[in-house]
């Protein structure tokens, strides 16, 4: 593509997870402080959290106004702009995207509905929870793809100990009964930092309820947890939930949910007061009516470039891309490295298009999975030349690389110096705040 002498390129990227935020972060200093192109990013809140960080702020080991990232102050120090809105529409003939009005918590239109153009797009809106059509999980079940989603759990959470702890009786059966339907990272994560809270808010003075009064449940249609993940650190996963005295259910497909419980093919009746969905994912539902090829879960199909298969000016990344994964049947997985990897290809794919060079190809490179099962223990592997395969590690040694990769995050964003600030004063926060929000 060719720009008059007078113009500089347009470079929209719609969603500000992970890859989305990364990516306009280094085009914003790269192009935009330069003025060598428009940078902007837009996406339907104002403020980011690290997705893999949401079942702790579900959970309220994890305030989510103090880890926050402003879009507007993010995009002040790093030379992109922000514009708010929720993305529905796509002319690709006139290369303009629209947005839709947005309306605060009354109902009322604070901003219009708006249009703006593009010489090149990065769709990284992500993914939401796919129920796969099973009865009552829309109504009855709680979700964690958002921020406003894990404070809303952690507000039920809250008000379920109060109610406990204030009504004068033992807390009837069930009461305080958690089930999680999803064996994967996510549920996983949360019912060990539920099993913590347990703890904690007893600590704090809600000693009406007993740890042992509250009873986490996961359900897994597999016959393993973490069936993405290799055996031998699903079964090491396993036997520490056993030991938190969290119940894992494998071999259970939900086939309806109701208020008062969850139901497996199996006849099994699970009774839950609190219910939550990890169950699965598919990118959002709007991206199948923007002209471009999707598969079966709404994702974006793209060449090793990223470049949609529909239009070489569009890029896809993160979980809403569905990328082939070489040497692999499938796709890429939706995991935050997959991102960051997408996100670092974007950025040399696009600044080299600007100076008319050719274009790099993504290779995934799976450097292993961790998974945090709070305070008490952390389970991985490692892969790749170093561990010469796939590689066991547990412990504090798996727990510190575990919280290196929030940290690469926060690197990518504000730099070695700001993010060894950041490091600091969280942990003056961390020795006059409490352990666990509790409001």
């Amino acid at each position: 593509m060719e720009f008059a002498k007078d113009s500089i390129p347009k470079i929209i990227v719609v969603g500000g997870g992970a890859g989305g935020l990364e990516l306009v972060t280094k085009l914003g200093r790269k192009l935009g402080k330069k003025g060598k192109a428009d940078v902007s990013l837009i996406d339907n809140t104002q403020t980011h959290i690290w997705k893999p960080l949401l079942h702790e702020v579900a959970a309220g080991t994890l305030d989510s106004h103090q880890d926050e990232i402003e879009y507007l102050g993010q995009a002040m120090h790093s030379g992109f702009r922000f514009r708010r809105g929720r993305m529905d529409g796509l002319d690709r003939d006139n290369k303009t995207i629209s947005l839709a009005p947005t309306l605060n918590s009354d109902g009322l239109e604070i901003i219009p509905r708006r249009s703006f153009d593009y010489d090149y797009l990065v769709i990284a809106v992500g993914s939401i929870s796919h129920d796969f059509g099973v009865t009552g999980v829309a109504e009855h079940c709680l979700f964690l793809d958002t921020t406003a989603q894990a404070e809303n759990f952690q507000t039920q959470l809250i008000e379920a100990y109060v109610r406990a702890h204030t009504q004068g009786r033992p807390v009837d059966e069930g009461q305080l009964a958690i089930a999680i339907v999803g064996a994967g990272a996510t549920g996983v994560e949360l019912s060990a930092q539920l099993y913590e809270v347990s703890h904690l808010l007893s600590a704090y003075g809600l000693d009406e309820v007993k740890p042992t009064d509250v009873k986490i449940s996961i359900i897994e249609a597999a016959d393993r947890v973490l069936p993405g993940l290799p055996e031998n650190l699903s079964r090491a996963t396993e036997v520490e939930l056993g030991k938190l005295g969290v119940s894992v259910l494998n071999d259970e497909r939900v086939i309806e949910v109701t208020a008062d419980e969850i139901r497996t093919e199996s006849g099994k009746a699970i009774p839950a007061a609190i219910k939550v969905w990890a169950a699965g994912i598919k990118a959002p539902p709007f991206l199948t009516e923007l002209g471009l090829a999707t598969n079966h879960i709404n994702q974006i199909e793209v060449k090793q470039t990223l470049q949609s298969l529909t239009d070489d000016d569009i890029y896809a990344i993160g979980d809403c891309c569905a990328c082939p994964w070489e040497g692999h049947e499938g796709n890429v997985p939706p995991r935050a490295q997959a991102a960051h990897q997408m996100a670092s290809l974007a950025y040399k794919s696009i600044t080299r298009r600007l100076v008319g060079k050719s274009l790099p190809d993504y290779h995934y490179h799976d450097h292993g999975s961790l998974v945090s099962l709070g305070k008490y223990s952390t389970v991985g592997n490692m892969m790749g030349k170093l561990s010469k395969g796939s590689l066991m590690v547990e412990g504090f040694l798996a727990r510190m690389m575990y919280l290196s990769l929030y940290k690469m995050h926060q690197v990518a964003l504000f730099g070695f110096f700001r993010v060894g600030m950041l490091s600091l004063s969280h942990l003056f926060r961390r020795s006059v705040h409490p352990k666990i929000k509790l409001h």
